[in-house]
């Protein structure tokens, strides 16, 4: 059996990650614009490593997004 943990895609009624995303900011009151911003650079960071879900990256998966946005897009840290 592989150590990866379950995604939302492999376990057939769990919400996918985004609609976990958006429920949790929700329950802690977030302005709508917040959730916007957190969903678009959710989105961009999966794009970024060619769509694979977050529970499989890392550390060094943030920092090369992260050095990614200051170095090429001039993203201010």
């Amino acid at each position: 059996m592989d150590s990866l943990p379950a995604t939302s895609a492999s376990i057939p009624n769990q919400p996918k990650l985004l609609s976990r995303v958006k429920n949790c900011l929700r329950d802690k009151h977030y302005s709508l614009r917040t959730e916007g911003a957190y969903v678009y650079w959710i989105r961009w960071f999966i794009r970024f490593h060619g769509l694979r879900h977050p529970l499989e990256m890392g550390a060094a998966a943030v920092k090369a997004f992260l050095s990614f946005l200051t170095n090429e897009r001039s993203v201010v840290a």
